[in-house]
């Protein structure tokens, strides 16, 4: 129980932690626009205090950001890294990944289709050709989840 109680309670500190991170970044970003914002309609002394003012905020909700930080990982795949840094959309490589594991699916599907096709037919052929063998190849069918053809019918 102790052990449920303590990954709960890491779990909850990790997902306070990124929330905090996700927090300073929005505030830098809110830094960073009212900075432009300024600078757009920058009207003298009054103007020149506030970003001031805003650089220092901008500064230590860089320094904050930086400490907390390197306290979370998460791991991200260099694959989607690679692809963000040649300038592409991660939303593409999301839906691109999402069709090649769907076809990846389908075609496992397919293999064990007709894998289980031709445990069908192996086992028909076994029993009619070795008899004694019925009862054991009948378990492993049953085993296995699988079920023996039909008997083939000799056209007239």
């Amino acid at each position: 129980m102790e052990a449920v109680t303590h990954a709960t309670d890491k779990a909850n500190l990790r997902k306070d932690a990124l929330h905090q991170v996700d927090k300073q970044l929005k505030d830098i970003v809110q830094n960073l626009y009212n900075l432009i914002v300024q600078s757009v309609e920058h009207q003298g002394a009054s103007t020149q205090d506030a970003m001031k003012k805003e650089i220092q905020s901008l500064v230590q909700n860089l320094v904050k950001l930086s400490q907390s930080a390197p306290t979370i990982y998460i791991d991200i795949p260099p694959e989607v890294t690679a692809y963000v840094e040649a300038s592409r959309n991660p939303d593409i490589f999301t839906r691109e990944f999402v069709e090649t594991v769907q076809r990846m699916n389908q075609m496992l599907k397919g293999r064990a289709d007709a894998y289980r096709l031709l445990q069908s037919y192996l086992a028909r052929d076994i029993i009619n050709s070795v008899g004694e063998l019925k009862d054991d190849v009948s378990n492993i069918i049953d085993t296995t989840g699988g079920e023996i053809a039909p008997a083939e019918t000799k056209a007239t």
